[in-house]
């Protein structure tokens, strides 16, 4: 298969309230990658300042510009999963709007997939983020990989090169956490790892704080390991074993209670065995649930499938008016 340069590379550059960042990236993303067949892929996410009338301006400009704007603000996942989804090229360079890792350091993603990788993840030789930050994705990929198991490309980022076809089959998955990381080496062991700069934000605030990293990490703990539902079932189980011990006990006469407190521990009993068993349960009925759809697009200047559609054509010119 032809590698990212010989096939061609879509660009795609989430975006949630990033005007100060737009001209920016697309500026470095152009001169840096000009020389390949390119298309640049903006996704607003739904933002509430200037960054669509930006990007659309852009689009007037420049041919090789495309963009998709959603109804509303659905997430970081939501916003790449929708330029995966309707990249045009064989390959996608993922970019995140603030640039805080270099366009140029793509070129080494860019080497490492020629030898015939499917995705290619950099990786922060430093990183330039708040402590909390860093503290807490080392503390979550530490917990996932090691703890439950769960594979991760060791150190991998969202500055990430992969062939659309893979990224395209994980995002049609419609996983209820759609966390790329451990998705990609689910379906290929074709990935690799390397070493990348990385610079601290110069414009605009990052939009991911604490809560946010928090969900992030759930959703993956969750998402792509039983070890915590089980370890809860199996504690709930122990439990409702000891209280129903200390009810036979306390009956028997060989635990000096009341009834009061043997009643109790005869509740705990029913109660912590119930939820040992709707844990499994949940778990088991959860995992074959229809998803609801990640995003919709509200305007765009592409053919987008009804079914991401909100808004006609005719309304969203409504809108724009």
């Amino acid at each position: 298969m032809s590698g990212p340069v010989s096939a061609g590379m879509t660009a795609v550059v989430p975006c949630f309230n990033e005007a100060d960042n737009v001209e920016h990236a697309y500026s470095e993303i152009v001169t840096e990658l000009g020389d390949v067949d390119l298309e640049v892929l903006f996704v607003d996410d739904g933002s509430s300042d200037d960054t669509l009338a930006r990007i659309r301006a852009l689009a007037r400009t420049d041919s090789r510009v495309q963009y998709l704007s959603f109804t509303r603000n659905f997430g970081f996942e939501a916003a790449f999963s929708a330029g995966y989804r309707y990249a045009s090229k064989p390959w996608i360079l993922h970019i995140d709007a603030d640039v805080q890792f270099p366009v140029t350091e793509a070129h080494k993603l860019v080497a490492a997939a020629e030898s015939g990788q499917d995705a290619v993840f950099g990786v922060r030789e430093t990183r330039h983020d708040p402590l909390v930050r860093r503290v807490g994705a080392r503390f979550y990929h530490f917990v996932a990989r090691r703890v439950l198991g769960i594979e991760i490309p060791p150190g991998a980022t969202t500055f990430r090169l992969v062939r659309t076809e893979l990224a395209r089959a994980i995002v049609d998955l419609r996983l209820g956490t759609p966390y790329f990381l451990a998705t990609v080496p689910r379906l290929t062991n074709r990935y690799a790892t390397v070493p990348v700069a990385h610079r601290a934000r110069e414009r605009g605030g990052s939009k991911l704080n604490l809560r946010w990293l928090v969900g992030h990490a759930v959703g993956l703990f969750v998402g792509f390991s039983n070890r915590m539902a089980s370890a809860a079932s199996l504690l709930a189980l122990f439990a409702a074993v000891v209280a129903g011990a200390g009810a036979v006990g306390a009956a028997a006469g060989l635990l000096w209670t009341d009834v009061f407190a043997t009643a109790v521990l005869g509740a705990l009993f029913a109660v912590l065995t119930v939820l040992a068993v709707a844990v499994r349960y949940l778990v088991a009925v959860g995992a074959g649930q229809a998803r609801p759809a990640l995003f919709y697009v509200r305007e765009s200047t592409m053919p987008v499938d009804e079914a991401d559609r909100l808004l006609t054509e005719r309304a969203v010119e409504e809108v724009r008016t």
